[in-house]
């Protein structure tokens, strides 16, 4: 059984029934229920397909934080073969909130950055849900060096509601970490790839997000303060985030127009939690052709490119 959003009621008692019809005819009733049941599907379908056309930012904010949504450690998984992580910043400690090492992607050597958020109470507790601290920029940024010292391209998968807010991660020096890790991203003379799988929220995303390719998957969103934040402090009341989310441009097809990201991964019908492997695989096909026509860059070309990419955000509304 899916967890179900708020607005997905009408597909839950659609399913539901589904489910009391299959318990029917596996309780032994002389009752043929094929029929019903693909009626019933087919109407789920449609229902779901309608929903998800129509979908609010706030809606989508709803969907990019799904429980069951892929997480970092699930794209890893299905896209990276030979992974080995690397931890620590070798200055203070491990952050499990950013997921690094070095792997093979489709039969290239890649390194990887990602923002993991856990899947279950213990996990989320583990990588601080997604939260990183001054120790994961670091670390991303010892990844980065690695990377362009050896000429990998870099894969990042961004998922988090923000870098971690405590006042340990502020003594440790947390918005300098940020900002060393957005210039490294920066200057990179490596190709490098981002996407956005579920939330990207404010520096804490960009400090792993400042590539030369930034892509978004369909329901993502992307944003410099939560939709809750934004409302507590336009008007003081974080209830209010619905209206925030509508007036923020926080999802792709906003940041697709406005030239902050450079391609939409459509996501299955019902959202990538429905689909995990369609999803990935998607994903995947996403960054092999952008890494691809990025191969025959040489370093200096490669920075130009990103350059070029973040100067030019804004400019296709003038």
């Amino acid at each position: 059984m899916h967890s179900y959003l708020e607005f997905e009621k009408p597909v839950a008692d659609i399913e539901g029934k589904i489910q009391e019809l299959r318990a029917l005819a596996a309780g032994g009733e002389a009752v043929n229920v094929d029929e019903e049941i693909k009626r019933l599907k087919g109407k789920s379908a449609y229902t779901l397909q309608e929903i998800y056309t129509k979908l609010t930012p706030w809606q989508k904010t709803l969907v990019a934080r799904h429980p069951d949504r892929p997480h970092a450690a699930d794209y890893i998984a299905g896209l990276i073969e030979d992974f080995t992580p690397l931890a620590g910043d070798r200055k203070f400690a491990e952050d499990h909130a950013i997921i690094a090492g070095l792997g093979r992607f489709r039969g290239q050597s890649v390194a990887i950055l990602a923002q993991e958020k856990g899947a279950d109470t213990q996990t989320r507790l583990k990588h601080n849900f997604g939260m990183a601290r001054p120790e994961g920029y670091r670390k991303a940024v010892r990844i980065m060096d690695m990377a362009e010292r050896y000429g990998l391209p870099v894969i990042s998968l961004v998922d988090t509601a923000g870098a971690y807010p405590g006042i340990g991660a502020e003594e440790r020096g947390q918005s300098e970490a940020i900002a060393r890790s957005t210039d490294k991203g920066l200057g990179l003379g490596v190709p490098s790839i981002a996407m956005v799988i579920g939330e990207g929220g404010s520096g804490g995303a960009i400090a792993i997000a400042t590539a030369n390719k930034v892509f978004m998957l369909e329901h993502a969103i992307y944003s410099v303060i939560s939709p809750e934040g934004a409302a507590s402090i336009l008007w003081r009341d974080s209830a209010r985030a619905q209206d925030a989310a509508m007036n923020m441009k926080i999802t792709a097809q906003d940041l697709l127009q406005l030239g902050v990201i450079d391609g939409i991964v459509e996501e299955p019908s019902g959202g990538a939690h429905r689909s995990r492997e369609t999803v990935i695989d998607r994903a995947g096909r996403t960054i092999e052709t952008a890494l691809a026509d990025m191969a025959d860059m040489d370093a200096e070309t490669v920075r130009q490119n990103r350059r070029e990419k973040f100067l030019s955000i804004g400019r296709t509304l003038s």
